[in-house]
């Protein structure tokens, strides 16, 4: 046999299998705007404009402006969002790949959305595709065809179809009627099916008549409570832009009935409405109060898909499928009112619509991933992209809004901040609402001759507290669980602050340098003195909250004891019997009544401590006094007016104006003063400023680049653009050999003029990608209007 014949010879069935080559598919281009530009999901900063494909045409009707696609790129698969049509590209045709398929016929990006994220990848020096991740969850296909299908059987905002029963009122002072079922019907715009894409969110939308009638009764609770308040109900009407900040008054529902009146409005007046809320706690919160206008939760329908006035949006909690479906209907215009957490901010309406935000100053607020968004400056710069309204509701007024609302405080217009209107509780109604507050500190205990003096719970404070328990509940507020540490003065035991910058102190982590720094600019306090006392000694001050529970026990004797905080868990509500609640800061318990003749009356504590009032001395971060108050007002509100026998107390030595503040509920002394201090200081909202991290020398070749070394963005002669580099630790999540590799990381803090914010936000973007796509060595970050500095 010749070597032409051999041949290996394999077992019966083991032979290897032929492939039939595949034929390659035939494209045609669609006649019309055959490009489609669109944004992928790649996180890169370098990447982050579009890229061309080819339409072919059978896809031609379903790839529109707003569809979620896959196509190639870089040798894989990947989605991406057509964010338009072109007739022509300048990449060369024989370059260019087809969309490998059109993933959604839904147009899941309206145009005004799109719109809506580029903006906010400028304003915050990112990429359309980084707000694109969390904006647009991730698509569950089944949900989609039952959804068009609920989405055809339209209804009235706030109206019911046949099925529908009637909603039970929680508030017999805000109760509203709820809508006949009989006379309601399909009325509305019908949707069809097969088109719901095509859905227009701008046209009007009818309004079931008990909104409407709840609307004027609420306006004039609103009327007598606020002062312009005329402004607020014309702002919600218009169609023009307005900025608004609001004060709520105490009590106990009151925040979430101001609210959902603003939503109500905006739904009479032809307004979509997104409400952005801390936790889900004040979701849950605000959506009981807005079942009283008639508005249904968006929840399963007979017809097999989900309908309903109001949809929930949680990034966090929320199944995919939900997430999914609730934001579908968004986008296709079936449901006209969203509120949530911070991914809410994000949500595709159309048109004019309310942009309304609860305690903008909350950490929640602040998003953990690049760019790194603050809820209130998405929210604020998308009502004014939309011709809406923003509101910023808060217990506490922030330095932001303070810097807003002041006309002598030299306000500039930026991306993200402007001018606002405050709505402010009139001095009267204000009284009547806020609870008797006393401020139990060493001074005022002198003067009562209370021998329990430096006592956590002194002896006054035991009998108020004992006589408000005949009668209900009592909230104790105690600082955060943990352990944290700080220096003070040894004499007067006020904060030890930088002398450079006035920010805290520190004592060095290998504890080898005895010498402490400033947590903001890293300068070391060397021959410091207190400006105070003049005192020229710090001690280290510890402060925690375990152990309350079993202290307090002991004080009252026979009475159920409640903990509510992190570590032990939360506890959702309590009944209004005599109780000692303890509770941290966002942990407090509602009251829950245990029959109707309690009234209002049922829903609120008889006391309200605040225990432990000296560690807000001694607390951190730019915020520091701010969310002290706003934590304080937040359980004070809890209480029972005066006129019910309400009483607070704080309990310890603390800032003045801060307790000035919570006695005569007027966060606007707090805000002034803090407003006052950052322009000595130099600090937001009177400058522009932005953090970068990473390891050192990337971070300083980027100061250079940008321009801060050279001194282009000095604020003024006295106050460098440039604060730092500051060391700071390591992240958690890298290996010890990758820490070896960067052990030098530091932080640098940015300032410049208000009127430059953009030019650094597009600075530090250009730089910090071209950082990226020259591979150039070691971790580089940063963040434009950090809630904090250190």
């Amino acid at each position: 046999m010749t070597a032409v014949d051999a041949e290996q010879l394999t077992l019966a069935g083991l032979a290897p299998r032929k492939r039939r080559k595949r034929a390659p598919a035939e494209h045609v281009p669609a006649a019309e705007f055959p490009i489609a530009q669109v944004v992928l999901d790649v996180q890169a900063l370098h990447l982050g404009q579009t890229f061309d494909y080819l339409v072919d045409e059978k896809d031609d009707e379903a790839a529109r402006p707003g569809v979620l696609v896959r196509v190639r790129f870089g040798g894989r698969r990947v989605s991406g969002i057509i964010w338009s049509r072109a007739a022509d590209s300048g990449t060369p045709r024989s370059s260019l790949r087809y969309l490998d398929r059109v993933l959604s016929p839904d147009v899941l990006v309206p145009d005004s959305m799109r719109r809506d994220i580029g903006l906010i990848a400028l304003a915050y020096g990112g990429t359309r595709a980084n707000i694109l991740r969390f904006a647009v969850p991730p698509r569950v296909a089944k949900v989609e065809t039952e959804q068009r299908m609920a989405a055809s059987f339209a209804r009235p905002v706030g109206g019911a179809l046949s099925f529908a029963q009637t909603e039970t009122r929680a508030d017999a002072g805000d109760s509203i009627q709820s809508a006949s079922s009989a006379g309601t019907g399909f009325a509305g715009r019908g949707l069809r099916s097969d088109d719901m894409s095509k859905y227009d969110a701008d046209a009007p939308f009818s309004v079931a008549a008990s909104v409407r009638d709840g609307v004027e009764q609420g306006y004039r609770r609103i009327a007598a409570s606020y002062a312009n308040a005329s402004m607020l109900k014309d702002a919600l009407s218009g169609q023009r832009f307005h900025s608004l900040v609001f004060d709520a008054m105490p009590g106990a529902r009151q925040w979430q009935r101001d609210m959902a009146w603003m939503v109500a409005s905006a739904l009479c007046a032809g307004k979509q409405a997104i409400v952005e809320l801390p936790t889900m706690r004040e979701v849950d919160d605000l959506l009981l109060t807005l079942r009283n206008y008639g508005l249904v939760p968006f929840a399963p329908g007979p017809t097999g898909g989900w309908v309903g006035d109001v949809a929930v949006l949680n990034a966090e909690t929320m199944p995919s499928a939900d997430r999914y479906r609730a934001y579908l209907a968004v986008a296709l215009g079936q449901v006209k009112v969203v509120i949530g957490t911070r991914s809410v901010m994000y949500a595709p309406v159309e048109g004019p619509a309310l942009f309304a935000i609860l305690e903008d100053a909350a950490y929640q607020n602040m998003d953990g991933m690049m760019p790194y968004p603050q809820a209130r400056g998405v929210m604020r710069l998308r009502a004014k992209a939309h011709n809406g309204v923003f509101v910023a509701m808060a217990q506490a007024r922030t330095a932001q809004s303070q810097w807003e609302c002041d006309t002598s405080a030299h306000t500039v217009e930026t991306p993200v901040s402007g001018f606002s209107v405050d709505i402010h509780p009139l001095a009267s109604p204000l009284k009547d609402a806020t609870p008797w507050v006393r401020w139990l500190n060493r001074d005022e205990l002198a003067r009562l001759a209370d021998p329990s003096i430096g006592a956590r719970v002194p002896h006054t404070a035991v009998r108020v507290l004992n006589k408000a328990l005949e009668t209900g509940p009592v909230l104790l507020s105690i600082p955060q669980d943990g352990i944290a540490e700080t220096l003070s003065c040894a004499h007067c035991h006020k904060q030890a602050r930088c002398a450079k910058c006035s920010g805290p102190l520190q004592l060095p982590a290998d504890r080898q340098d005895p010498t402490p720094r400033c947590r903001w600019c890293g300068a070391a306090a060397l021959h410091w003195q207190c400006p105070e006392c003049k005192h020229e000694r710090m001690r280290v001050v510890r402060v925690g909250a375990a152990g309350t529970a079993a202290e307090l026990s002991g004080l009252f004797r026979g009475v159920p004891v409640v903990l509510s905080s992190k570590t032990q868990g939360l506890v959702r509500d309590v009944a209004c019997r005599p109780a000692i609640v303890i509770a941290t800061p966002g942990f407090e318990p509602r009251v829950r009544p245990i029959s109707a003749e309690q009234g209002s009356g049922g829903h609120e504590y008889r006391a309200v401590a605040i225990l432990d009032a000296w560690t807000s001395l001694y607390d951190l971060g730019v915020d520091a006094r701010l969310d002290t108050l706003t934590a304080w007002m937040r359980a004070v509100s809890l209480c029972a007016p005066r006129s019910r026998g309400g009483q607070a107390l704080i309990l310890g030595e603390t800032d003045p104006v801060i307790a000035q503040s919570l006695m005569l509920w007027d966060s606007r002394i707090l805000a002034t003063d803090d407003l006052q201090e950052r322009k000595a200081t130099g600090m937001p909202p009177t400058v522009a400023a932005a953090c970068v991290w990473g390891r050192r020398d990337a971070v300083m070749t980027l100061m250079d680049r940008i321009g801060v070394l050279s001194g282009d963005w000095a604020v003024c002669d006295d106050m460098p653009a440039l604060l730092g580099p500051v060391p700071i630790a390591q992240p958690q999540t890298v290996d010890a050999r990758e820490l070896e590799a960067t052990a030098d990381r530091v932080k640098v803090v940015v300032r410049v003029p208000q009127t430059l914010r953009s030019a650094l936000a597009e600075r530090l973007h250009r730089e910090t990608a071209r950082h990226v796509a020259a591979r150039e060595p070691g971790e580089l970050r940063f963040r434009i209007d950090p809630k904090d500095l250190i």
